[in-house]
């Protein structure tokens, strides 16, 4: 359906001219199916496009004579904010999300901690892990080392380590990125309890 004038007015601010806005006397007409008619008159140009019921839209005005194109113009519009919608989801930031544990933590806070960080690599954000060490528990950093070590194997299918553990004053710090999607769709969900049930069967889980 044709663009009205008033609209046109509109688009015509935004560097689009159509329609009766085209002041140029002789056009070089594209039809609708994209295929090159020659040079017309813009009359006949407008007659062409209003026979369609769309729109005469002024695609080159500095080409001599100036390229117009017979088009439904809102549809085109339309369809320019829907591809920049796309573009820009698939653009979509990525936030470095941070989740803290000690060298004692608990099973099952373990579990809740470890469903954020499900959370945030399948929202598509990287995962920072810290684990903050207190007094002599410097003395063992291979406690802290060990924790890490699960986390990353719990999270395997989900995440890959960016940033091996490494000290950051008093605590060790790793940063998991989410894994590429596979052709199939995302990666399989991680079933945080699956770890524990492991360790479990093998004697107990660490504390």
């Amino acid at each position: 359906m044709p663009i009205k004038r008033s609209a046109a007015k509109t688009q015509t601010n935004n560097r689009a001219v159509l329609n009766d806005d085209i002041r140029a006397f002789r056009v070089r007409l594209i039809g609708s199916s994209g295929a090159q008619v020659g040079i017309v008159d813009r009359d006949e140009a407008l007659r062409e496009a209003r026979s369609e019921g769309l729109d005469l839209v002024l695609i080159a005005p500095d080409a001599e004579p100036p390229v117009v194109k017979v088009m439904d113009y809102g549809k085109h519009l339309f369809d320019q904010k829907k591809a920049k919608a796309a573009q820009r989801k698939k653009q979509k930031q990525v936030h470095v999300k941070e989740m803290k544990f000690r060298p004692g933590t608990e099973e099952g806070d373990y579990q809740v901690k470890l469903r954020n960080l499900v959370r945030f690599l399948e929202d598509g954000d990287k995962a920072k892990v810290s684990l903050r060490f207190r007094g002599r528990e410097m003395v063992h950093p291979e406690i802290g080392l060990t924790l890490l070590k699960r986390i990353e194997g719990d999270l395997d299918e989900l995440a890959s380590v960016e940033t091996a553990p490494k000290f950051e004053g008093r605590q060790m710090t790793m940063v998991l990125a989410p894994r590429k999607r596979r052709r199939g769709g995302a990666p399989r969900r991680v079933e945080p309890e699956a770890s524990a049930a492991k360790d479990a069967q093998a004697g107990g889980a660490p504390g």
